[in-house]
């Protein structure tokens, strides 16, 4: 099945679209585009730009077909601020990026799905999703975590802990099977620090066989060594 076929189905419908409102607004008949969502017709390049404005994503997110769940994915960071990864409970973006890069990839390479569903590119620190900044930015505005910098080595290093007024926020999206490989990945990089753990994915599979700003599949994490998926 063509990757992209569930994920404009979802799209359309947690907007309300209809199939005749979408085929117009792409350019095509109903039957074309009900064919293009069940995957018996492919999208064209122009299609699949009209389509990637319409939702608001590009078209290296539809075309990726991943299904992404900020409000888990926004869970998955309150999960990891929550595991004691430092004293003062503040974790470095960059290396918090990093875990949630670990959670989503290493579920992939047991269960042949993501956690989030966030598709990861390939970025100067290491593999990133592109809604992991608005993620905090939205969790920051919502009073659910602090953002605070300090400069170090001449750079400013921002540094991610949760509001104290918001521990009491229940996490109901995140299974006990979950959260247990999250804990697997916070005691393995809790003392290490950021430097290390994005040379460790510098080094993966996923991170060195893909150009530079492209979205990284899932798929080649499957390729990697048991002891070096996270």
């Amino acid at each position: 099945m063509i990757k992209y076929v569930e994920k404009i189905k979802k799209l359309r419908n947690e907007r309300g679209l209809s199939q005749d409102q979408i085929a117009k607004a792409i350019g095509v008949s109903r039957p074309t585009y009900t064919a293009i969502e069940v995957g018996k017709q492919e999208l064209s390049l122009e299609e699949a730009k009209k389509l990637s404005a319409l939702f608001g994503i590009s078209v290296d997110e539809l075309s990726s077909g991943n299904i992404s769940n900020m409000h888990k994915y926004k869970h998955m960071i309150i999960t990891f601020l929550r595991m004691n990864i430092s004293k003062d409970g503040k974790i470095p973006k960059t290396k918090l990026a990093k875990m949630l890069y670990f959670a989503d990839f290493a579920w992939f390479y047991n269960h042949l799905e993501s956690m989030s569903g966030m598709p990861y590119r390939k970025i100067e620190y290491g593999p990133v999703p592109d809604a992991f900044f608005r993620a905090l930015d939205e969790l920051e505005s919502d009073g659910k975590i602090n953002i605070d910098s300090k400069c170090g080595n001449g750079k400013d290093v921002y540094l991610i802990s949760e509001n104290e007024s918001n521990r009491n926020e229940k996490i109901q999206t995140i299974s006990a099977e979950e959260k247990s490989l999250m804990k697997k990945i916070a005691e393995k990089w809790k003392n290490k620090n950021t430097k290390d753990i994005v040379n460790f994915t510098h080094n993966q599979l996923p991170y060195s066989l893909c150009r530079e700003n492209e979205l990284i599949p899932y798929e080649l994490i499957t390729q990697e060594d048991p002891d070096l998926v996270y």
